[in-house]
Protein backbone atom coordinates (compact mmCIF):
# COMPACT_ATOMS: atom_id res chain seq x y z
CA UNK A 1 0.00 0.00 0.00
CA UNK A 2 1.48 3.61 -0.98
CA UNK A 3 2.18 5.90 1.75
CA UNK A 4 -0.91 8.76 1.77
CA UNK A 5 0.32 12.18 0.62
CA UNK A 6 0.01 15.12 2.82
CA UNK A 7 -0.93 17.90 0.54
CA UNK A 8 -2.03 20.44 3.25
CA UNK A 9 -0.05 20.93 6.56
CA UNK A 10 -1.37 23.97 8.51
CA UNK A 11 -0.90 25.25 12.56
CA UNK A 12 -4.15 26.69 13.30
CA UNK A 13 -4.39 28.70 16.75
CA UNK A 14 -7.59 29.40 17.89
CA UNK A 15 -9.78 31.49 20.77
CA UNK A 16 -13.45 32.77 21.33
CA UNK A 17 -15.79 34.42 23.96
CA UNK A 18 -12.77 36.84 25.01
CA UNK A 19 -15.77 39.15 26.01
CA UNK A 20 -13.37 42.07 26.33
CA UNK A 21 -10.96 40.42 28.57
CA UNK A 22 -7.68 42.25 27.22
CA UNK A 23 -5.89 42.44 30.28
CA UNK A 24 -5.03 39.14 32.04
CA UNK A 25 -7.54 37.49 35.24
CA UNK A 26 -6.63 36.04 38.64
CA UNK A 27 -7.17 32.49 38.36
CA UNK A 28 -6.80 30.32 41.62
CA UNK A 29 -5.49 26.93 41.28
CA UNK A 30 -5.72 24.00 43.97
CA UNK A 31 -2.68 21.68 43.77
CA UNK A 32 -2.68 18.45 45.77
CA UNK A 33 0.18 17.83 47.39
CA UNK A 34 1.36 15.07 50.36
CA UNK A 35 1.14 17.86 52.98
CA UNK A 36 -2.11 19.06 51.48
CA UNK A 37 -3.63 21.16 49.18
CA UNK A 38 -1.68 24.80 48.00
CA UNK A 39 -4.08 26.91 46.28
CA UNK A 40 -2.26 29.93 44.73
CA UNK A 41 -3.34 32.51 42.33
CA UNK A 42 -1.83 33.46 39.03
CA UNK A 43 -1.83 36.21 36.43
CA UNK A 44 -3.85 34.26 33.65
CA UNK A 45 -4.16 35.12 29.83
CA UNK A 46 -4.74 38.75 28.33
CA UNK A 47 -4.32 39.90 24.80
CA UNK A 48 -0.98 40.67 25.58
CA UNK A 49 0.16 37.13 26.51
CA UNK A 50 -1.93 35.60 23.78
CA UNK A 51 0.03 37.83 21.12
CA UNK A 52 3.56 36.64 22.36
CA UNK A 53 2.96 33.00 21.99
CA UNK A 54 0.81 33.47 18.88
CA UNK A 55 4.48 35.20 17.78
CA UNK A 56 6.15 31.83 19.12
CA UNK A 57 3.98 29.77 17.33
CA UNK A 58 3.77 31.46 13.90
CA UNK A 59 7.89 31.25 14.48
CA UNK A 60 7.72 27.31 14.50
CA UNK A 61 5.23 26.95 12.22
CA UNK A 62 7.36 28.88 9.75
CA UNK A 63 10.31 26.74 10.68
CA UNK A 64 8.45 23.65 10.17
CA UNK A 65 7.56 25.11 6.51
CA UNK A 66 3.61 25.29 7.90
CA UNK A 67 1.14 27.87 7.15
CA UNK A 68 -0.65 29.79 9.86
CA UNK A 69 -3.79 30.56 10.70
CA UNK A 70 -5.23 32.62 13.58
CA UNK A 71 -9.03 32.00 14.31
CA UNK A 72 -11.82 33.74 16.97
CA UNK A 73 -15.03 31.91 17.12
CA UNK A 74 -17.00 34.48 18.20
CA UNK A 75 -18.44 36.64 21.55
CA UNK A 76 -15.73 39.27 21.47
CA UNK A 77 -18.17 42.06 22.61
CA UNK A 78 -19.36 42.91 26.16
CA UNK A 79 -18.05 41.41 29.57
CA UNK A 80 -15.49 44.08 30.94
CA UNK A 81 -15.50 48.18 31.24
CA UNK A 82 -13.53 48.27 28.04
CA UNK A 83 -16.82 47.44 25.99
CA UNK A 84 -19.12 49.15 28.51
CA UNK A 85 -16.77 52.41 27.59
CA UNK A 86 -15.48 52.13 24.38
CA UNK A 87 -17.49 49.41 22.48
CA UNK A 88 -16.54 47.57 19.59
CA UNK A 89 -13.61 50.48 19.08
CA UNK A 90 -11.48 48.26 21.44
CA UNK A 91 -12.18 45.38 19.95
CA UNK A 92 -11.27 46.17 16.51
CA UNK A 93 -7.87 48.38 17.63
CA UNK A 94 -6.81 45.12 19.80
CA UNK A 95 -8.00 42.30 17.60
CA UNK A 96 -6.27 44.14 14.88
CA UNK A 97 -3.86 43.63 16.57
CA UNK A 98 -3.24 40.49 16.99
CA UNK A 99 -3.38 39.68 13.41
CA UNK A 100 -6.38 37.04 13.65
CA UNK A 101 -7.15 35.57 10.16
CA UNK A 102 -10.98 35.70 11.01
CA UNK A 103 -13.81 35.69 13.06
CA UNK A 104 -17.58 34.11 13.10
CA UNK A 105 -19.84 36.05 14.68
CA UNK A 106 -21.41 35.50 18.12
CA UNK A 107 -24.72 35.94 19.79
CA UNK A 108 -23.02 38.77 22.08
CA UNK A 109 -22.01 40.51 19.27
CA UNK A 110 -25.90 41.62 18.14
CA UNK A 111 -26.83 42.72 22.45
CA UNK A 112 -27.69 45.95 20.72
CA UNK A 113 -28.81 45.34 17.51
CA UNK A 114 -26.97 45.51 14.31
CA UNK A 115 -25.31 49.04 14.13
CA UNK A 116 -22.26 48.33 16.71
CA UNK A 117 -21.62 45.10 14.60
CA UNK A 118 -21.88 46.90 11.63
CA UNK A 119 -19.52 49.79 13.00
CA UNK A 120 -17.20 46.86 14.32
CA UNK A 121 -17.07 45.52 10.69
CA UNK A 122 -15.70 48.72 8.94
CA UNK A 123 -12.61 48.89 11.41
CA UNK A 124 -11.55 45.65 11.22
CA UNK A 125 -8.81 43.96 9.34
CA UNK A 126 -9.77 40.36 8.79
CA UNK A 127 -12.98 39.14 7.55
CA UNK A 128 -15.99 38.45 9.61
CA UNK A 129 -18.04 35.25 8.64
CA UNK A 130 -21.40 35.24 9.33
CA UNK A 131 -22.35 32.42 6.76
CA UNK A 132 -26.06 32.03 7.70
CA UNK A 133 -26.55 35.68 8.14
CA UNK A 134 -29.00 37.10 5.25
CA UNK A 135 -27.96 40.53 4.84
CA UNK A 136 -29.54 40.20 1.45
CA UNK A 137 -32.65 42.61 2.24
CA UNK A 138 -30.86 44.71 4.80
CA UNK A 139 -32.56 48.19 4.86
CA UNK A 140 -30.24 50.66 2.36
CA UNK A 141 -31.36 53.53 4.90
CA UNK A 142 -29.64 51.94 7.27
CA UNK A 143 -26.54 55.05 8.51
CA UNK A 144 -24.19 51.74 8.71
CA UNK A 145 -24.80 48.71 6.51
CA UNK A 146 -23.68 45.42 6.77
CA UNK A 147 -24.79 43.82 3.50
CA UNK A 148 -22.47 46.41 1.73
CA UNK A 149 -18.84 45.65 3.31
CA UNK A 150 -16.81 42.94 1.73
CA UNK A 151 -15.46 42.08 5.00
CA UNK A 152 -18.86 40.13 5.81
CA UNK A 153 -19.19 37.15 4.53
CA UNK A 154 -22.73 36.73 4.94
CA UNK A 155 -25.20 34.10 3.50
CA UNK A 156 -25.99 33.77 -0.02
CA UNK A 157 -29.72 33.19 -0.89
CA UNK A 158 -29.04 32.76 -4.71
CA UNK A 159 -26.70 29.90 -3.82
CA UNK A 160 -27.91 28.67 -0.05
CA UNK A 161 -24.47 28.66 0.95
CA UNK A 162 -22.37 30.75 3.32
CA UNK A 163 -19.33 32.93 1.39
CA UNK A 164 -15.74 31.47 2.35
CA UNK A 165 -12.46 32.84 2.22
CA UNK A 166 -9.15 31.01 1.69
CA UNK A 167 -5.76 30.22 3.54
CA UNK A 168 -2.56 28.91 3.23
CA UNK A 169 -1.21 27.35 0.19
CA UNK A 170 -2.72 28.40 -3.54
CA UNK A 171 -2.12 25.40 -4.52
CA UNK A 172 -4.03 23.26 -2.10
CA UNK A 173 -6.14 25.68 -0.10
CA UNK A 174 -8.18 25.68 3.22
CA UNK A 175 -11.69 26.75 2.84
CA UNK A 176 -13.27 28.30 6.06
CA UNK A 177 -16.30 29.73 6.12
CA UNK A 178 -18.49 30.52 10.16
CA UNK A 179 -21.78 29.28 11.47
CA UNK A 180 -23.88 30.70 14.17
CA UNK A 181 -27.02 30.03 16.50
CA UNK A 182 -29.89 30.08 14.12
CA UNK A 183 -32.02 30.94 16.60
CA UNK A 184 -30.28 34.59 17.23
CA UNK A 185 -33.43 36.08 18.00
CA UNK A 186 -34.35 33.91 20.90
CA UNK A 187 -30.92 35.24 22.83
CA UNK A 188 -30.01 38.25 21.35
CA UNK A 189 -31.39 41.62 19.66
CA UNK A 190 -30.32 41.01 15.33
CA UNK A 191 -32.73 43.72 13.39
CA UNK A 192 -35.42 42.10 11.95
CA UNK A 193 -34.45 42.46 8.29
CA UNK A 194 -31.67 40.71 8.64
CA UNK A 195 -32.70 37.06 9.87
CA UNK A 196 -30.31 33.73 10.36
CA UNK A 197 -30.51 30.76 8.65
CA UNK A 198 -30.67 26.70 9.78
CA UNK A 199 -26.89 26.43 10.26
CA UNK A 200 -26.52 22.59 9.94
CA UNK A 201 -28.83 23.12 6.15
CA UNK A 202 -26.05 26.58 5.26
CA UNK A 203 -23.03 24.10 6.10
CA UNK A 204 -24.26 20.93 4.06
CA UNK A 205 -24.59 23.37 1.00
CA UNK A 206 -21.47 25.60 1.39
CA UNK A 207 -19.28 21.93 1.93
CA UNK A 208 -20.77 20.67 -1.37
CA UNK A 209 -20.31 24.24 -3.14
CA UNK A 210 -16.83 24.32 -1.72
CA UNK A 211 -15.72 20.72 -3.26
CA UNK A 212 -17.65 22.09 -6.61
CA UNK A 213 -15.21 24.56 -6.48
CA UNK A 214 -11.85 22.05 -6.44
CA UNK A 215 -11.44 22.97 -2.76
CA UNK A 216 -11.22 19.89 -0.30
CA UNK A 217 -10.03 20.79 3.04
CA UNK A 218 -12.40 22.52 4.80
CA UNK A 219 -12.55 24.31 8.77
CA UNK A 220 -15.79 25.50 9.75
CA UNK A 221 -15.68 28.70 12.67
CA UNK A 222 -18.65 27.84 14.47
CA UNK A 223 -20.55 30.28 17.57
CA UNK A 224 -23.28 27.18 17.99
CA UNK A 225 -21.84 25.47 21.24
CA UNK A 226 -19.84 22.72 21.99
CA UNK A 227 -22.88 20.40 22.30
CA UNK A 228 -23.93 21.19 18.80
CA UNK A 229 -20.40 21.23 17.28
CA UNK A 230 -20.49 17.50 18.13
CA UNK A 231 -24.44 17.16 16.40
CA UNK A 232 -22.87 19.49 13.19
CA UNK A 233 -19.78 16.87 12.77
CA UNK A 234 -22.04 13.65 13.41
CA UNK A 235 -24.57 15.00 10.79
CA UNK A 236 -22.54 16.65 8.21
CA UNK A 237 -19.61 15.22 6.13
CA UNK A 238 -16.26 16.89 4.46
CA UNK A 239 -15.80 19.04 7.34
CA UNK A 240 -11.85 18.77 8.92
CA UNK A 241 -12.44 20.87 11.94
CA UNK A 242 -14.58 22.86 13.93
CA UNK A 243 -13.36 25.49 15.75
CA UNK A 244 -16.30 26.01 18.53
CA UNK A 245 -17.42 29.12 20.28
CA UNK A 246 -19.87 30.30 22.74
CA UNK A 247 -20.32 27.40 26.14
CA UNK A 248 -16.79 28.71 27.18
CA UNK A 249 -15.54 24.86 26.86
CA UNK A 250 -12.03 24.50 27.29
CA UNK A 251 -10.76 20.92 26.66
CA UNK A 252 -8.31 19.09 28.16
CA UNK A 253 -7.54 17.92 31.38
CA UNK A 254 -6.69 20.49 33.96
CA UNK A 255 -8.06 18.36 36.32
CA UNK A 256 -4.15 18.33 38.47
CA UNK A 257 -4.68 22.31 38.83
CA UNK A 258 -7.87 22.17 40.40
CA UNK A 259 -10.62 22.39 37.36
CA UNK A 260 -13.47 20.09 36.15
CA UNK A 261 -11.98 17.46 33.60
CA UNK A 262 -13.16 18.12 30.28
CA UNK A 263 -13.40 16.14 27.20
CA UNK A 264 -9.67 15.72 25.43
CA UNK A 265 -8.39 18.38 23.09
CA UNK A 266 -9.53 18.17 19.42
CA UNK A 267 -12.66 15.54 19.92
CA UNK A 268 -13.06 13.33 17.10
CA UNK A 269 -16.46 12.56 15.58
CA UNK A 270 -16.10 10.44 12.73
CA UNK A 271 -14.00 12.07 10.55
CA UNK A 272 -14.27 15.56 11.79
CA UNK A 273 -12.20 17.13 14.56
CA UNK A 274 -13.94 19.82 17.23
CA UNK A 275 -11.40 22.19 19.24
CA UNK A 276 -12.79 24.98 21.43
CA UNK A 277 -10.52 27.00 24.03
CA UNK A 278 -12.63 27.96 27.12
CA UNK A 279 -13.05 31.79 27.51
CA UNK A 280 -12.13 35.75 28.71
CA UNK A 281 -8.83 35.29 27.24
CA UNK A 282 -7.43 32.56 29.59
CA UNK A 283 -6.05 30.51 27.03
CA UNK A 284 -4.88 29.65 23.68
CA UNK A 285 -5.80 26.55 22.02
CA UNK A 286 -3.12 25.13 18.55
CA UNK A 287 -2.85 22.28 16.91
CA UNK A 288 -0.78 21.06 13.70
CA UNK A 289 -3.13 19.58 11.25
CA UNK A 290 -2.41 17.73 7.80
CA UNK A 291 -5.10 17.20 5.17
CA UNK A 292 -4.71 14.45 2.47
CA UNK A 293 -5.63 15.56 -1.45
CA UNK A 294 -9.59 14.36 -0.36
CA UNK A 295 -10.16 16.85 2.45
CA UNK A 296 -9.63 14.09 5.21
CA UNK A 297 -7.57 15.07 8.48
CA UNK A 298 -4.55 12.49 8.14
CA UNK A 299 -2.97 13.89 11.21
CA UNK A 300 -3.78 16.38 14.08
CA UNK A 301 -1.94 17.24 17.01
CA UNK A 302 -3.09 19.57 19.32
CA UNK A 303 -3.81 21.06 23.19
CA UNK A 304 -5.23 23.92 24.64
CA UNK A 305 -2.74 26.17 26.89
CA UNK A 306 -3.31 28.42 29.87
CA UNK A 307 -0.83 31.18 29.47
CA UNK A 308 0.15 32.80 32.99
CA UNK A 309 2.69 35.46 34.17
CA UNK A 310 5.75 34.20 36.12
CA UNK A 311 4.81 34.92 39.46
CA UNK A 312 2.34 32.62 42.13
CA UNK A 313 0.56 34.30 44.96
CA UNK A 314 -1.80 33.46 48.05
CA UNK A 315 -4.38 35.10 49.19
CA UNK A 316 -3.13 37.39 52.64
CA UNK A 317 -6.68 37.05 54.06
CA UNK A 318 -5.78 32.73 54.77
CA UNK A 319 -4.27 32.47 58.26
CA UNK A 320 -2.18 29.57 56.82
CA UNK A 321 1.60 30.65 55.88
CA UNK A 322 2.87 30.24 52.21
CA UNK A 323 6.60 29.33 52.89
CA UNK A 324 9.30 28.82 50.37
CA UNK A 325 9.28 25.34 50.53
CA UNK A 326 5.45 25.48 49.61
CA UNK A 327 6.47 28.00 46.65
CA UNK A 328 8.93 26.20 45.08
CA UNK A 329 6.39 22.80 45.17
CA UNK A 330 4.05 24.85 43.33
CA UNK A 331 6.10 26.38 41.58
CA UNK A 332 7.44 22.93 40.15
CA UNK A 333 4.21 22.22 39.90
CA UNK A 334 2.61 24.95 37.48
CA UNK A 335 5.98 24.66 35.34
CA UNK A 336 5.66 21.14 34.94
CA UNK A 337 1.69 20.92 33.76
CA UNK A 338 1.63 20.27 30.22
CA UNK A 339 -0.92 22.37 29.41
CA UNK A 340 0.50 25.34 30.90
CA UNK A 341 3.40 27.93 29.48
CA UNK A 342 4.24 30.98 31.47
CA UNK A 343 4.13 33.94 29.04
CA UNK A 344 5.66 37.39 28.76
CA UNK A 345 3.20 40.56 27.84
CA UNK A 346 3.44 41.64 24.02
CA UNK A 347 4.63 45.24 23.77
CA UNK A 348 2.43 45.99 21.36
CA UNK A 349 -0.26 45.12 22.74
CA UNK A 350 0.30 46.50 26.20
CA UNK A 351 1.13 49.72 24.23
CA UNK A 352 -2.15 50.27 22.90
CA UNK A 353 -3.87 49.52 26.01
CA UNK A 354 -1.95 51.74 27.84
CA UNK A 355 -2.55 54.86 25.56
CA UNK A 356 -5.38 54.26 24.46
CA UNK A 357 -8.03 52.58 26.75
CA UNK A 358 -6.53 51.89 30.54
CA UNK A 359 -6.57 55.34 31.70
CA UNK A 360 -10.04 55.72 31.72
CA UNK A 361 -10.71 52.17 32.54
CA UNK A 362 -8.83 52.84 35.95
CA UNK A 363 -10.25 55.73 36.73
CA UNK A 364 -13.76 54.28 36.25
CA UNK A 365 -12.65 51.36 38.28
CA UNK A 366 -12.12 53.58 41.10
CA UNK A 367 -14.74 55.68 41.04
CA UNK A 368 -16.97 55.07 44.31
CA UNK A 369 -20.62 55.46 43.26
CA UNK A 370 -21.78 54.81 46.61
CA UNK A 371 -20.79 53.24 50.24
CA UNK A 372 -23.16 49.92 50.92
CA UNK A 373 -23.12 48.94 54.75
CA UNK A 374 -23.49 45.54 54.21
CA UNK A 375 -23.50 43.18 51.17
CA UNK A 376 -26.35 43.11 48.80
CA UNK A 377 -27.41 39.20 48.22
CA UNK A 378 -28.23 38.67 44.45
CA UNK A 379 -30.48 35.11 44.12
CA UNK A 380 -32.33 34.10 41.33
CA UNK A 381 -35.02 31.93 43.16
CA UNK A 382 -36.02 33.22 46.67
CA UNK A 383 -34.29 30.18 49.26
CA UNK A 384 -34.87 30.30 53.16
CA UNK A 385 -32.98 33.30 53.09
CA UNK A 386 -35.50 34.99 50.91
CA UNK A 387 -35.23 36.70 47.44
CA UNK A 388 -32.73 39.17 45.78
CA UNK A 389 -31.47 42.39 47.51
CA UNK A 390 -30.00 43.70 44.65
CA UNK A 391 -32.58 42.42 41.79
CA UNK A 392 -35.34 45.39 43.66
CA UNK A 393 -33.11 48.30 43.47
CA UNK A 394 -31.86 47.04 39.79
CA UNK A 395 -35.70 47.31 38.30
CA UNK A 396 -36.44 50.33 40.86
CA UNK A 397 -33.37 51.94 39.20
CA UNK A 398 -35.09 51.08 35.10
CA UNK A 399 -38.20 52.86 36.82
CA UNK A 400 -37.17 55.99 37.93
CA UNK A 401 -34.46 56.79 35.06
CA UNK A 402 -37.26 56.15 32.45
CA UNK A 403 -39.51 58.60 34.78
CA UNK A 404 -36.32 61.65 34.40
CA UNK A 405 -36.94 60.47 30.68
CA UNK A 406 -40.29 61.62 30.66
CA UNK A 407 -41.62 57.96 30.03
CA UNK A 408 -44.98 57.59 31.52
CA UNK A 409 -43.75 54.48 33.01
CA UNK A 410 -45.90 52.52 35.47
CA UNK A 411 -43.63 49.68 36.98
CA UNK A 412 -40.45 47.88 36.41
CA UNK A 413 -39.62 44.29 35.36
CA UNK A 414 -36.25 42.71 34.79
CA UNK A 415 -35.34 38.77 34.72
CA UNK A 416 -33.17 37.43 37.67
CA UNK A 417 -30.62 36.28 35.10
CA UNK A 418 -29.66 39.62 34.14
CA UNK A 419 -27.87 40.31 37.28
CA UNK A 420 -25.21 38.77 37.09
CA UNK A 421 -23.20 39.75 40.24
CA UNK A 422 -24.19 40.16 44.51
CA UNK A 423 -22.66 43.34 45.82
CA UNK A 424 -20.04 43.70 48.17
CA UNK A 425 -20.22 45.75 51.40
CA UNK A 426 -17.99 49.11 51.49
CA UNK A 427 -17.10 51.37 48.38
CA UNK A 428 -19.48 49.91 45.09
CA UNK A 429 -17.41 51.17 42.14
CA UNK A 430 -18.64 52.11 38.35
CA UNK A 431 -16.38 48.80 37.71
CA UNK A 432 -18.23 46.60 40.28
CA UNK A 433 -22.00 47.78 38.64
CA UNK A 434 -20.60 47.57 35.02
CA UNK A 435 -17.99 45.12 35.00
CA UNK A 436 -20.02 42.75 37.63
CA UNK A 437 -23.64 43.19 38.21
CA UNK A 438 -24.64 44.27 34.88
CA UNK A 439 -21.85 43.51 32.36
CA UNK A 440 -24.42 43.32 29.25
CA UNK A 441 -24.51 46.64 27.67
CA UNK A 442 -28.51 46.24 26.60
CA UNK A 443 -30.48 49.02 26.14
CA UNK A 444 -33.86 49.55 28.05
CA UNK A 445 -37.02 49.67 26.52
CA UNK A 446 -40.36 51.54 27.02
CA UNK A 447 -43.77 49.46 26.25
CA UNK A 448 -47.38 49.63 26.79
CA UNK A 449 -49.10 46.15 27.59
CA UNK A 450 -52.45 44.87 28.76
CA UNK A 451 -52.87 43.42 31.97
CA UNK A 452 -54.06 40.09 30.47
CA UNK A 453 -50.49 39.97 28.89
CA UNK A 454 -48.71 41.27 31.73
CA UNK A 455 -49.78 38.28 33.52
CA UNK A 456 -48.91 36.12 31.01
CA UNK A 457 -45.45 37.28 30.79
CA UNK A 458 -45.04 36.75 34.21
CA UNK A 459 -46.33 33.36 34.23
CA UNK A 460 -44.47 32.48 31.47
CA UNK A 461 -41.39 33.53 33.14
CA UNK A 462 -42.40 31.54 36.22
CA UNK A 463 -42.90 28.32 35.07
CA UNK A 464 -39.91 28.60 33.19
CA UNK A 465 -37.68 29.67 35.89
CA UNK A 466 -39.43 26.62 37.70
CA UNK A 467 -40.03 24.24 34.44
CA UNK A 468 -43.42 24.05 35.98
CA UNK A 469 -45.40 22.34 33.10
CA UNK A 470 -42.73 23.47 30.45
CA UNK A 471 -39.16 22.57 29.58
CA UNK A 472 -37.43 25.98 31.35
CA UNK A 473 -34.10 27.39 29.90
CA UNK A 474 -33.43 28.16 33.30
CA UNK A 475 -33.76 30.04 36.73
CA UNK A 476 -32.17 33.07 34.85
CA UNK A 477 -36.42 33.96 33.60
CA UNK A 478 -37.39 34.43 37.57
CA UNK A 479 -39.07 37.91 37.38
CA UNK A 480 -38.03 40.82 39.79
CA UNK A 481 -40.57 43.97 39.51
CA UNK A 482 -40.91 47.41 41.17
CA UNK A 483 -44.02 48.83 41.67
CA UNK A 484 -46.16 45.76 40.68
CA UNK A 485 -46.64 42.63 42.88
CA UNK A 486 -48.42 39.16 42.55
CA UNK A 487 -49.00 35.63 43.74
CA UNK A 488 -47.65 32.77 41.67
CA UNK A 489 -49.79 29.42 42.65
CA UNK A 490 -47.76 26.80 40.55
CA UNK A 491 -50.46 23.83 41.57
CA UNK A 492 -53.18 25.70 39.32
CA UNK A 493 -53.66 25.37 36.13
CA UNK A 494 -51.92 26.82 33.09
CA UNK A 495 -52.85 30.48 32.99
CA UNK A 496 -54.51 30.56 36.00
CA UNK A 497 -51.19 30.36 37.77
CA UNK A 498 -50.55 34.59 38.33
CA UNK A 499 -53.18 35.56 41.04
CA UNK A 500 -53.56 38.91 43.27
CA UNK A 501 -51.67 40.74 40.57
CA UNK A 502 -51.84 44.64 41.73
CA UNK A 503 -50.06 47.81 40.63
CA UNK A 504 -49.11 50.84 41.93
CA UNK A 505 -51.10 53.82 41.09
CA UNK A 506 -52.13 57.21 42.48
CA UNK A 507 -50.51 56.37 45.80
CA UNK A 508 -52.57 53.22 46.54
CA UNK A 509 -51.97 49.27 45.07
CA UNK A 510 -54.97 48.83 42.63
CA UNK A 511 -56.10 45.41 40.75
CA UNK A 512 -54.66 45.43 37.19
CA UNK A 513 -57.13 44.77 34.74
CA UNK A 514 -56.83 42.43 31.82
CA UNK A 515 -58.03 44.84 29.28
CA UNK A 516 -56.32 47.76 30.64
CA UNK A 517 -52.97 49.15 29.35
CA UNK A 518 -50.27 49.51 31.45
CA UNK A 519 -46.68 51.23 30.26
CA UNK A 520 -43.54 49.59 31.21
CA UNK A 521 -39.66 49.02 31.37
CA UNK A 522 -37.36 46.34 30.99
CA UNK A 523 -34.26 45.29 29.35
CA UNK A 524 -34.85 45.08 25.24
CA UNK A 525 -33.58 41.29 25.32
CA UNK A 526 -36.93 40.28 28.09
CA UNK A 527 -39.01 42.59 25.47
CA UNK A 528 -38.36 40.94 22.78
CA UNK A 529 -39.46 37.52 24.39
CA UNK A 530 -36.76 35.50 25.61
CA UNK A 531 -36.79 32.74 28.02
CA UNK A 532 -40.39 32.22 29.08
CA UNK A 533 -41.35 36.05 28.03
CA UNK A 534 -42.45 35.62 24.99
CA UNK A 535 -46.13 36.79 25.31
CA UNK A 536 -44.32 39.63 25.00
CA UNK A 537 -44.72 39.26 21.32
CA UNK A 538 -48.18 39.82 21.46
CA UNK A 539 -48.17 43.18 22.20
CA UNK A 540 -49.51 45.61 19.43
CA UNK A 541 -47.89 48.89 20.58
CA UNK A 542 -44.86 49.73 19.34
CA UNK A 543 -41.99 49.28 21.72
CA UNK A 544 -39.57 52.83 22.37
CA UNK A 545 -35.57 51.60 23.05
CA UNK A 546 -34.13 54.27 25.33
CA UNK A 547 -30.28 55.29 24.95
CA UNK A 548 -29.99 54.10 28.50
CA UNK A 549 -28.32 50.74 28.83
CA UNK A 550 -29.50 48.91 32.54
CA UNK A 551 -26.09 49.48 33.58
CA UNK A 552 -26.63 53.46 33.24
CA UNK A 553 -30.04 53.53 34.73
CA UNK A 554 -28.70 51.70 37.66
CA UNK A 555 -25.37 53.74 38.12
CA UNK A 556 -27.89 56.85 38.00
CA UNK A 557 -30.03 55.26 40.62
CA UNK A 558 -27.01 54.31 42.82
CA UNK A 559 -25.09 57.49 42.61
CA UNK A 560 -27.84 59.28 44.51
CA UNK A 561 -28.11 56.47 47.07
CA UNK A 562 -26.99 57.18 50.65
CA UNK A 563 -24.89 55.58 52.92
CA UNK A 564 -27.17 53.37 54.72
CA UNK A 565 -28.95 51.70 51.48
CA UNK A 566 -27.50 48.07 52.59
CA UNK A 567 -29.99 48.94 55.32
CA UNK A 568 -33.12 50.29 53.52
CA UNK A 569 -35.69 48.81 51.96
CA UNK A 570 -37.26 50.17 48.51
CA UNK A 571 -40.07 51.90 48.03
CA UNK A 572 -42.98 51.12 46.67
Amino acid sequence: MSKQRHVTSITLAHINDTHSYFEPTPLQFTLPTPQGRLQPYVSAGGFARIATRIAQLREQASQQHRDFIFLHAGDSFQGTLYFSLFKGKANAELLNALQIDAMTLGNHELDMGNEPVAEFAQAIDFPLLAGNWDLSRENRSKPVRLGSNDNVYSYDPHTQCARWILKGDAANPVAIFGVSLDKMTDIANPDQDTPFVNAIEVVRNTIAAIHASGVRSIIVLSHLGYHQDLQLAEAVEGIGVIVGGHSHTLQGDFSELGFEKMDEYGRRVGDTYVVQSGCHALALGHCHIDFDEHGHVVGFNGKNELLIGRRLFMDASLDTEFDGQQYAISRQRVDEHPYVVTCAKHPTIQSILYEHYLPEVRQRQKQIVTQLERPLRHIRIPDEQGASELAPLVVQGFYESMREEGHPVEFALHNAGGIRASASAGPLTVADIVGNILPFVIPLAIYKVTGQILAEVLEGAMNNALSNGVVGTGTGSYPYLHRCRFEYHGDAPLGQRIQGLEIYRDVAWQCVHPEQVYCGVSSSYTVKGKEGYDAFLRMTQPVVYSPQSMSDAFLKFMSRADTTLGNRKTRA
